[in-house]
């Protein structure tokens, strides 16, 4: 397994790969690698004959006053789990590396309408830092398949919509979010809890279950059944950002006459802000 940190070294990898026959896959990554990414490098592998992971704490996702700074880097230990599962490239370039020009003059692209709401209205500019950063790590590798976690839906529904519109050649695909015993989605920021928030923290998946169950057994008042479980997540110590429940396939707000659904949510335990979600079906 190489580690390379240019645009121009990891081309000419790829290219060599390709020009064995090799399809190439592609797992995008903030590094801090936990069981969840590689899970999602174990996919591209089964799909794939070459993978690539990036690691790259992109700033440009990264508001004012958010953890940026202090996003744990542990490139050492990152390499170690992904010479384990079998990946045969990481990709680990800087900033300026990544832009060259700094940011501010840097072209960007933003993704309407399935960014907006949700984690696009409580971190504004997040999803235009993701679907730049992005559509630079498809175009730097050019890969058959890219491979992300659908713990973060609204961010994989961004991108497989700017994928598509874009018209790059690409197949994108999600992966069952990845769970601790307790039901708690696995993240790189749940090192930031506390050994009381983490008893808390699985309340969040408890609740997204139990508005799935309350829609199924025939609820339609939707708002209400929001609301109470807003007020859990509150009793429960989880100061809630959003919680909402929306059409899967397009992020559109639930009607009485929507069938495949996800109930999305947010919520911070101190100061750790946690997201979740759950796909379910009314019958």
């Amino acid at each position: 397994m190489n580690t390379l940190h240019t645009i121009a070294q990891v081309r000419a990898a790829v290219g060599r790969a390709r020009q064995e026959g090799k399809r190439i896959g592609l797992v995008p990554t903030m590094g801090n690698l936990h069981a969840g990414h590689v899970a999602l490098v174990e996919k591209a592998l089964q799909r794939t004959d070459y993978v690539v992971v990036s690691i790259f704490v992109n700033p440009m996702q990264f508001g004012p006053g958010e953890d940026l700074d202090s996003y744990p880097r542990t490139l050492a230990e990152d390499q170690k789990k992904l010479l384990e599962v079998g990946a045969h490239l990481v990709f680990a370039p800087n900033a300026n590396e990544m832009y060259p020009d700094g940011m501010d003059g840097h072209t960007r692209i933003s993704v309407p309408v399935v960014s907006e709401g949700l984690c696009g209205a409580s971190r504004p500019g997040h999803f235009e830092g993701v679907a730049t950063v992005v559509s630079k790590l498809l175009n730097i590798v050019g890969p058959d398949v890219a491979v992300f976690g659908q713990k973060d839906y609204q961010q994989l529904a961004v991108i497989r919509k700017m994928a598509q519109d874009l018209s790059l050649p690409v197949q994108i695909m999600g992966h069952p979010t990845v769970r601790a015993e307790d039901g708690l989605a696995l993240s790189s920021r749940n090192g930031y809890l506390s050994a009381e928030q983490r008893a808390i923290a699985p309340v969040l998946q408890q609740t997204l279950q139990q508005i799935a169950s309350a829609v199924q057994s025939g609820r339609t008042d939707y708002a209400q059944v929001i609301n109470e479980a807003s007020l859990r997540l509150s009793e429960a110590g989880l100061r809630p950002d959003y919680l909402d429940l929306r059409n899967a396939d397009n992020l559109a707000p639930a009607s009485d006459d929507s069938t495949d659904l996800v109930v999305l949510a947010a919520a911070y335990l101190g100061t750790t802000r946690l997201i979740d979600n759950l796909e379910f079906s009314r019958a």
